[in-house]
C-alpha cells in the first residue's frame, strides 16, 4: 500500500472542513466562543464628552483672562443628568465618568485645586481647550465595525459585547466529538493493570488537547470484536459530527478498524502517512461525519492530533489555521528512513530566536519523553541529513 506524503494529507484534510451551523447564546456563557457575527457600535465612544478626571469643570476663556478662584456652583456625578454652569465665572466639580456640564469646556484635577468655603482656587499657571476630557465619539463612533465575525472571544470581546448591548450573542456551534480507545489490553484509568494490561491513557491526552481548543469530547472503548465494534460505530456515526480513534488502524490481526469503517459506508479518504511518528494515520468521511483514527501508540495520536486536527479544527470554524512557526536546529540530526520525521525537541528562547534541541527517545510509545519536550520540529523526508543552524517547522505544544 503507498504512502501519501505530510503535504497531501495535510491538504486534503483541510479540504473536508465541516461547518457545524450557528447558535445563539447568552452573554454570561460567550467567553471561549467562536463568533458568527458581525459587531458594530451602537453609539458613539464614548456616548458624550466624557470627564476623565475627578476635579473642576470651567471656562477657560474665563481662565485665560487671569481668574484663578472660582465659586462652586454644582457637582456633576457619573451617572447625573447634565447640567450647566450658569454664571462663566464659576465652575461645577465633576467626577470622572461623568457627563461634561454644559458652558464648560476643560477640566482642572482635584490635586490642582484647593476648595474653601464654597471657593476653589486654583493652583495651575496654563490650561488648554478641552483638557482632562474625552470627546463624544474620539474613540469610535456610532456604526462602526468593532468585532469581525470569526473572532474568538476572549474578556476584551465580553466587555466590549456588553457596552454596545448585547445580551446574547451569535456563536460557532460546537462540534460533537466521540473520543475512541480500541484494543483489548486496555483498563480503565483507576484500575490496576495486570502484567499485559495498561491503562487508557491516549484518550485523557485527546481530550486535554481538545479542551485546549475549548472543545470538550465524551469517551468511549470498545473492544477488538469485529460485531462489536460495527454496532458501536454505527452508533457513533449517528450521534458525533467527529469520530477520533486511537488504535486499531496498524497491521496487526486486530487492528479491525479500516474493515468495519469499510462495512458502515465510511469513505477512506486515506490511510497510512509517509510519516514518523503516526504513519498509520486513517482519515475518512461518511456525509457529513469526519473519523480521524489515529495509530495507538501515545506519541503517533499526540502528534497527528496537533498536525492534522487542530488545523482541521480552527479552518473549520473560521480561525486562522495555517500559521507556520519556525526554531532553529540546535545540534546536527541523522534521520535515513525516507519519512517526514517529527523530532522531539526542547526549545529555548534566545534574543526573539526559538533555538530547538533535539530531544532523545524510545519511540512513539515513550509517552514520559513528551513531558521533556515543547514541540516538534518537522524534517523533511526529501533529505536525511539536518545541520545544526537550519531554519525548520516547529509545531508547539507548550
Amino acid at each position: 500500500m503507498s504512502l501519501i506524503s505530510v503535504e497531501k494529507a495535510t491538504a486534503i484534510v483541510l479540504e473536508n472542513t465541516l461547518n457545524f451551523g450557528k447558535e445563539t447564546v447568552d452573554l454570561k456563557e460567550a467567553n471561549n466562543r467562536i463568533l458568527k457575527e458581525a459587531v458594530y457600535a451602537d453609539r458613539d465612544f464614548p456616548p458624550f464628552d466624557r470627564v476623565s478626571m475627578d476635579g473642576i469643570a470651567i471656562v477657560t476663556d474665563t481662565f485665560k483672562q487671569g481668574q484663578r478662584a472660582f465659586t462652586v456652583e454644582n457637582i456633576q456625578a457619573a451617572g447625573s443628568k447634565q447640567l450647566s454652569l450658569i454664571n462663566p465665572a464659576n465652575c461645577i466639580e465633576v467626577m470622572t465618568g461623568a457627563i461634561l456640564p454644559l458652558n464648560t469646556d476643560a477640566v482642572i484635577p482635584y490635586e490642582y485645586v484647593e476648595i474653601e468655603n464654597g471657593i476653589a482656587t486654583v493652583t495651575i499657571k496654563q490650561l488648554t481647550y478641552f483638557k482632562n476630557i474625552h470627546p463624544k465619539g474620539f474613540d469610535h463612533q456610532n456604526g462602526t465595525l468593532l468585532i469581525d465575525e470569526n473572532t474568538l472571544i476572549t474578556p476584551a470581546e465580553i466587555g466590549v459585547l456588553a457596552s454596545v448591548g448585547k445580551a446574547s450573542v451569535v456563536v460557532a456551534k460546537q462540534p460533537r466529538i466521540a473520543i475512541v480507545a480500541t484494543g483489548d489490553e486496555l483498563v480503565d484509568v483507576d484500575k490496576i493493570p495486570v502484567d499485559y494490561q495498561i491503562r487508557k491513557s491516549n484518550v485523557y491526552t485527546v481530550l486535554g488537547l481538545l479542551n485546549s481548543l475549548r472543545l470538550t469530547a465524551e469517551i468511549f472503548h470498545l473492544k477488538d470484536q469485529q460485531e462489536l465494534l460495527r454496532n458501536e460505530i454505527s452508533k457513533l456515526l449517528n450521534t458525533f459530527d467527529v469520530l477520533i480513534f486511537s488504535g486499531g488502524v496498524s497491521k496487526g490481526k486486530f487492528d479491525l478498524l479500516p474493515e468495519v469503517f469499510n462495512q458502515l459506508g465510511v469513505q477512506k479518504v486515506f490511510h497510512r502517512v509517509q510519516q514518523r511518528p503516526g504513519k498509520p494515520f486513517w482519515f475518512g468521511r461518511k456525509n457529513s461525519k469526519l473519523v480521524f483514527a489515529f495509530p495507538g501508540n501515545p506519541v503517533a495520536t499526540f502528534l497527528n492530533f496537533l498536525k492534522y486536527f487542530k488545523p482541521w479544527y480552527l479552518k473549520s470554524v473560521g480561525l486562522p489555521f495555517n500559521i507556520v512557526n519556525f526554531a532553529i536546529l540546535d545540534d546536527d540530526f541523522e534521520f535515513t528512513p525516507n519519512l517526514t520525521y517529527f523530532l522531539q525537541v526542547k526549545v529555548n528562547n534566545s534574543e526573539g530566536q526559538l533555538i530547538a534541541k533535539p530531544i532523545a527517545g524510545k519511540g512513539s510509545a515513550d509517552l514520559v519523553n513528551l513531558l521533556y519536550a515543547d514541540g516538534f520540529i518537522e524534517l523533511s523526508a526529501s533529505k536525511s541529513v539536518f545541520k545544526k543552524g537550519e531554519v525548520l517547522p516547529y509545531i508547539s505544544f507548550r
